[in-house]
């Protein structure tokens, strides 16, 4: 039986815009690593139990998804921030909101929403439990 996501791959274009997102606006943590018997650098954002491992577009780690490309996911993140506080956040950092605050079903109940795009216009959505 499964039991959580542990991570997921995200696919970039530009690997330092990307961290600079998640790591600066989002607040997780960078990490790099070299997976065991090589001496590839890799990369990934922390948050939670979670990680999100990053791809550079035009050299992707193997394996990989059948076809890897920038800007084709849409997540949701819960977040412990009002929505208010992050669509400050989004401003300071000249972020456009694209929808929200909308109600949602998330995985475990009611969730209060809004939408923003990564660097690679992955879209992205942050919500409060509700």
């Amino acid at each position: 039986m499964i039991l959580s996501i542990d991570h997921f791959v995200l696919t970039v274009k530009d690997l330092n815009k990307s961290i600079i997102f998640y790591r600066d606006v989002l607040g997780m943590t960078l990490n790099t690593f070299c997976p065991e018997g090589t001496k590839e650098k890799r990369y990934s954002l922390n948050f939670g139990k979670q990680k999100i491992n990053l791809h550079q577009f035009n050299s992707p780690f193997k394996p990989h998804a059948d076809k890897p490309f920038p800007g084709t996911a849409d997540f949701c993140f819960l977040s412990s921030i009002s929505l208010d506080k992050w669509k400050l956040i989004f401003k300071k950092n000249d972020i456009l909101i694209e929808g929200g605050p909308v109600q949602k079903t998330g995985a475990t109940g009611k969730i209060l929403s809004i939408y923003v795009r990564d660097p690679d216009k992955n879209l992205i959505e942050i919500s409060n439990k509700i």
